[in-house]
């Protein structure tokens, strides 16, 4: 089930709740029971490494082709 991130708007409390994402916008009562809150957007972290990562993909060879490297210019 997702979780989602929601902050209090009367005492400023940070909270999360697993709840359908049916669901995802209906209101949510902060831990101190204030009603008057609002759901933050996230982000998702994805962690590991793939096998064509940048840290691990071939590099081009340098020199080479257009004016920026190339035998073009003067």
């Amino acid at each position: 089930m997702p979780r989602y991130e929601y902050r209090c708007r009367s005492c400023g409390t940070t909270f999360e709740l697993s709840r359908p994402m049916a669901e995802s916008s209906a209101p949510a009562e902060c831990p101190a029971g204030h009603d008057d809150t609002v759901k933050l957007l996230s982000t998702v972290a994805v962690g590991g490494t793939a096998a064509g990562s940048a840290a691990t993909a071939p590099r081009p060879a340098a020199g080479g082709g257009g004016c920026c490297g190339g035998g073009c210019c003067g």
